[in-house]
């Protein structure tokens, strides 16, 4: 395909980078001006093409990491195919004009929000969910009306690859473009004035893309991470809670930003817990008894490097005298690491300071709503918080002092797949919102318009000069108004 018609272009040449940019430049005008329609339309054909490629996402995503096809359906296609759903339920009512109210110092006005898209925009997509990670944040550019460059990870190549050959497939390349590469290759896209970046990743590159953007003063929505506490306290069903941490945790082997990152216990009811999760990975993972490295429905770590390091954890933590209480079996040639719960663990160990990104999960216990509140709070803002009580009291006393960006009773993790629930981080783990209307307006302008009458207006009283009567006005203005 000749590359300058091509949906995809795997090049570091800073040159041909800014000419596919250029050419979306060109196309926004246009997107600009169309109905909601043209946008449904596009958002229907990526629907098809994610229907009629299952198969191949799976593939992709085995290739890569090993991802069980169930997962993929669940976290990469289903999850995908929902946010299109809805966001096609909901398009022309966000794209219509909103009305406000008048206050009485503007008597005689009208007022609106109307929403224009913001242009060109950068999606910087993951490795660990590779795919549904640049499909959401692009549903809500297209809904908004914007032209996009896609820039998936180059640690998960098939996947890339796929993402690619889909928007050869279904996108005029002056509307989405995906650029395969590395590094340089994100370091030549940083550079262009885009209209908006979405990035998804770690908050060490979440600043990189933020200093980056500050150049043009383009706005950003940064989807990063951090360490999410899971809380069980005295009141708690602890196997349903053993059932749900499990699942957070061992879902895509840990490699989840809002994955319970570590569990704060009470100390009563520790014990019983450890022995309802080693009851939960041995029938999710295990039920045949030959060891969880045989499951074909566990993943494996993403590459050596991941591997190396989550590996590292395990081990620092032991040095740092955490006693391993279930797992701990790793395997290099696999990259495989098996579910691992780790007691007695230092808050200084590196386990407890590092997102962890694995299938490890470090136990603390405590003694008082308020310690454990307190050991929360010691680190940055994590990105998802997840209490499970069965009194209300302690839900409402948690989410009422445990800043994060979103939260789950009960839970692990569904609150992301909410299309109603605006989804994103708090300071150290992210910036701005996605998903559903959130996602929408994340990727366009709310042009405010006021509209006046002609002629004689309210206003025009105040106008100077400033004569004593003008100032009486200004008097009732201030008191009145």
């Amino acid at each position: 395909m000749n590359p300058t018609t091509s949906a995809s272009t795997s090049t570091n040449d800073a040159t041909f980078i800014g000419q596919v940019f250029a050419r979306q430049q060109a196309r926004a005008e246009a997107l600009r001006k169309e109905g909601w329609e043209p946008r449904a339309a596009r958002l229907r054909k990526l629907s098809h093409w994610l229907e009629e490629n299952r198969a191949a996402i799976q593939q992709a995503l085995y290739a890569d990491f090993r991802k069980p096809a169930a997962e993929t359906d669940v976290t990469e296609i289903w999850s995908s195919q929902m946010e299109i759903k809805h966001t096609l339920r909901h398009l022309k009512q966000w794209t219509q004009p909103t009305k406000v109210g008048t206050p009485m110092s503007l008597v005689g006005t009208r007022g609106w929000v109307q929403y224009e898209p913001k242009g060109v925009c950068l999606l910087i997509a993951p490795w660990n969910y590779p795919f549904y990670l640049a499909i959401d944040p692009l549903i809500s550019a297209l809904a908004a009306g914007n032209a996009c460059i896609i820039k998936p990870s180059e640690m998960t190549p098939t996947v890339a690859a796929l993402l690619a050959r889909m928007c050869q497939e279904i996108f005029d390349p002056a509307e989405v473009t995906v650029v395969e590469g590395d590094k340089e290759t994100a370091t030549h896209l940083l550079a262009l004035p885009f209209n908006h970046i979405f990035f998804t990743g770690s908050p060490q590159v979440g600043k990189i893309v933020m200093r980056a953007a500050a150049e043009h003063l383009t706005s950003v929505t940064l989807e990063l991470g951090g360490k999410s506490p899971a809380l069980v306290d005295e009141t708690a069903d602890l196997r349903d809670a053993a059932e749900k941490i499990v699942w957070g945790k061992g879902i895509n082997a840990g490699q989840t930003c809002v994955a319970p990152d570590y569990l704060l216990v009470h100390e009563a009811v520790q014990e019983q817990l450890l022995k309802e999760i080693q009851a939960v990975i041995t029938r999710f993972y295990d039920p045949a008894g030959e060891g969880v490295a045989a499951s074909a429905s566990y993943a494996r770590i993403v590459n050596q490097g991941h591997f190396r390091r989550v590996a590292g954890l395990l081990e620092d933590a032991q040095v740092h005298g955490a006693t391993i209480a279930l797992g701990g079996l790793v395997d290099a040639e696999q990259q495989f690491i098996e579910p691992t719960v780790l007691t007695d663990v230092a808050p200084t160990s590196r386990i407890m300071q590092e997102e962890i990104f694995g299938p490890l999960l470090p136990v603390r216990t405590f003694r008082t709503l308020m310690g454990a509140v307190d050991e929360v709070n010691a680190r940055p803002r994590p990105l998802a918080l997840y209490v499970f009580s069965q009194s209300a009291d302690n839900q409402r006393y948690l989410l009422q002092n445990i800043p994060a960006g979103g939260a789950c009773v009960n839970e692990t993790i569904l609150h992301l797949a909410h299309p109603d629930l605006p989804f994103g981080g708090l300071g150290n783990s992210g910036l701005g919102r996605a998903h559903g209307h959130a996602g929408f307006l994340s990727f366009s302008n709310e042009k405010s318009v006021l509209k006046q009458r002609v002629g004689r207006t309210a206003m025009k009283a105040l106008y100077p000069p400033y004569t004593a009567q003008v100032k009486k006005m200004v008097g009732w203005l201030l008191r009145f108004f």
